[in-house]
């Protein structure tokens, strides 16, 4: 036999791209043996096809005995390793016009993919953090004060001299509160949320109770939010009063979309905002302290101010504005829910984050409530406190319209702490069964998809149902905060007592403490804000603790129900394909060839056609008799000109007297060229396989049909 020596040259490139240039080429000589009866030129006119997507080509060199094998990958996917692909960008961008109109608007809402390796960039700095998990806390300073003292002014105007020393003893809660979440981020450095701590150390119903009050903490919290922003927009508008719930609505679809655009995204638009609220609320307290000092500070209340009550003086009295003004604390949990959200070392600058968050909060708390008590500034109907303090301080001016801005927007936008930590926890518990699966996925730019928009959604059917009214929506917010408070702080307790490092017993104290003054802050407010609405929460938490585990019931029954269907070994598989046909069109008798090709032999290939009259039986059996296809044809008659129920109890039938076999049913299927098209056609195949979906043990192969594209 005739050889020839040969030199290969293996030429790599991307097959497809616009350039079609050679990007990565590695020379290598070898030998091969070459038949006297093989052609001369190319080993291969075409090329072979590969699962890695490869293509090879063989073709001539200039020089005699030369030869090149040029090697591809489709253009869509890069070839890390055999059998491994990574997609490119822009593959599986859709094709059709309207498809592709769609995605144009959604990637002008929410901002082109980001990589999953890329998300380690996407992590947030502790200036970005602080606006993120901290606009939420920092928020309460805005209406906090304010709510102890509607409390206050039930008992007369002369109550209201206790503001002061009830912000005290919340400020002390809140240094409290902050210790023990230090420790939590501690012992957690990769997430340490209520949900996650309490279930470690304390089991999984508690740890659920901790999530359904965090679940229902957050709805809460992107609706007080958003409408006490709402109301300090009123407060500098008041012609906007009638239209506060549209704009509640707006608020929140706005900060739904920055969140959907993703984490470090939202860090830059929530930024100038917070921080710009952070040195106007700091201003006012600086310069209202120097002109307190000096005396020539004046205040004058609204038209609108709230008349004073005459009740008497009392326990009750005290503890319901202390569990009022409690709601300061809401959203300082959120930073150690975080953790994973921040740059290297995450520990540690979420540690000095919560800790700066703490020194602000606390500071803006008793400094607005020292001067409010020192005016004597009366609660409005229509004016926030914070607004009658900036016009005193400020004047009617820039300065008071800055500061009504910055804080209508640091309002609005503390529902972000919310929309950062809802979507996480939801995505752990989906992670453990008892969400469903859909709260996992991450969308384009790495956001939660799912955890967020139901949040939005829920949040807006509150601010419907409560009319946007701060004051009806503040009874129901701090329960399920509180009590993911306790839980936490027990759960830490739990785990220091069972590691028992060195000094645990200093840090177990801390925690201990702090779940001790929670927990009885949660007592406090479910009994004095119990028929004001806090019952509403006390009766929904156990009924989304049993929404949990009717969810993570299903899943275990699902994960011990799993059997086979169909043999799990190919050597027992038997294809006995069934071929329901309309017409002898084209597209069925493709759907034909194709059935044929998977039976065994055309004694497990059966053509179904369903009639409602003899004559049509007898059209149809003479069409078949003319096409001459080795096939067998089955003739339905119905009658009642049912279509889908005939053919059903047939396919059930055939399962039944023919149990070894896996009963497969070939689809042909139109597909029309453009969306309306489809309202032309019956899309019986589409109700066919949604139909066939409840029967177990059938096999549905759709074999499409497309028109022609004209030629020019």
């Amino acid at each position: 036999m005739l050889t020839e020596r040969a030199k290969l040259v293996f030429l790599c490139y991307h097959w497809g791209t616009p350039e079609n240039r050679v990007t990565t080429a590695c020379w290598q000589m070898t030998s091969f043996n070459r038949s006297a009866s093989d052609p001369p030129g190319p080993a291969s006119a075409g090329g072979t096809g590969h699962p890695d997507l490869e293509w090879r080509e063989t073709v001539k060199g200039v020089k005699p005995g030369d030869r090149f094998v040029r090697i591809a990958t489709h253009r869509g996917f890069r070839r890390v390793r055999p059998g491994y692909l990574v997609t490119r960008p822009g593959t599986g961008e859709p094709t059709t016009r309207l498809g592709r109109v769609f995605q144009a608007l959604k990637r002008a809402l929410i901002g082109s993919p980001i990589a999953t390796e890329r998300e380690i960039h996407e992590r947030l700095s502790k200036t970005k953090a602080l606006a993120v998990f901290s606009s939420d806390c920092l928020s309460s300073v805005a209406y906090a004060i304010e709510e102890i003292m509607r409390v206050l002014l039930l008992g007369g105007v002369a109550l209201l001299s206790l503001t002061f020393p009830i912000a005290l003893m919340i400020a002390l809660l809140l240094t409290i509160v902050i210790t023990s979440y230090r420790q939590t981020i501690a012992a957690y450095p990769r997430g340490g949320g209520s949900y996650i701590v309490a279930s470690d150390n304390l089991g999984t119903l508690p740890g659920l109770t901790a999530a359904a009050s965090l679940l229902v903490g957050y709805v809460l919290t992107v609706s007080v939010s958003i409408a006490a922003g709402t109301a300090a927009t009123v407060s500098l508008v008041p012609e906007l009063l009638p239209f506060s719930v549209p704009l509640s609505i707006g608020a929140v679809a706005l900060v739904t979309l920055a969140n959907l655009r993703g984490l470090r995204e939202s860090g830059n638009i929530f930024a100038a905002p917070t921080y710009l609220f952070i040195v106007m609320v700091l201003g006012l307290i600086a310069f209202g302290l120097w002109r307190l000092a000096a005396g020539d500070l004046a205040y004058s209340p609204p038209e609108s101010t709230l008349e004073p009550g005459a009740q008497a003086l009392s326990l009750f009295l005290l503890l319901s504005a202390f569990s009022q003004g409690s709601t300061l604390l809401t959203g300082t949990e959120a930073i150690s829910d975080g953790v994973p959200a921040f740059k290297p070392p995450e520990a540690r600058n979420a540690r000095i984050t919560l800790t700066v968050m703490g020194v602000l909060v606390g500071t803006m708390f008793l400094g607005i409530s020292f001067l409010a008590a020192n005016l004597g500034v009366l609660p409005s109907e229509h004016e926030t406190v914070v607004s009658q303090l900036g016009r005193a301080v400020f004047g009617v001016g820039p300065l008071w319209v800055v500061l009504q801005i910055a804080t209508t927007l640091i309002l609005i936008l503390a529902a972000n702490t919310a929309f950062a930590d809802f979507p996480r926890l939801g995505s752990f518990l989906a992670r453990d069964g008892f969400l469903p699966r859909a709260f996992q996925f991450r969308g384009d730019r790495l956001a939660f998809t799912a955890g967020i928009v139901s949040l939005a959604m829920l949040a807006s059917l509150l601010l419907v149902v409560f009319q946007g009214s701060v004051e009806k929506l503040i009874p129901l917010y701090a329960v399920g905060v509180f009590t993911s408070f306790t839980f936490s702080q027990a759960g830490m307790v739990v785990r220091h007592r069972r590691d028992g490092r060195p000094g645990w017993q200093r840090t177990a104290m801390v925690n201990a403490v702090g779940s001790a003054t929670t927990g009885a802050v949660t007592l406090i407010i479910a009994t004095t804000r119990f028929l004001q609405g806090a019952w509403l929460v006390v009766v929904l938490l156990p009924l989304i603790i049993s929404f949990f585990r009717a969810i993570n019931s299903h899943y275990q029954s699902l994960a011990r129900a799993r059997q086979a269907e169909t043999p799990l070994s190919e050597e027992e598989i038997v294809i006995r394909a069934v071929v329901p046909v309309a017409d002898l069109g084209v597209e069925a008798r493709q759907a034909l060839a194709y059935a044929r090709s998977i039976a065994p032999d055309d004694d497990h290939v059966v053509v179904v056609h369903v009639v409602d009259e003899p004559a049509a039986a007898e059209r149809f059996q003479q069409q078949w008799a003319e096409w001459g296809v080795n096939a067998d044809l089955v003739i339905i008659e119905t009658p009642y000109r049912s279509l889908l129920g005939p053919l059903l109890s047939y396919l059930d039938g055939l399962r039944e007297t023919h149990p070894r076999d896996t009963i497969t049913v070939v689809l042909p299927e139109f597909v029309p060229s453009h969306w309306w098209e489809h309202l032309l056609h019956n899309q019986t195949a589409l109700r066919l396989k949604a139909a066939l979906l409840f029967h177990p043990g059938i096999v549905v192969a759709s074999v499409p049909y497309h028109l022609a594209r004209e030629a020019g």
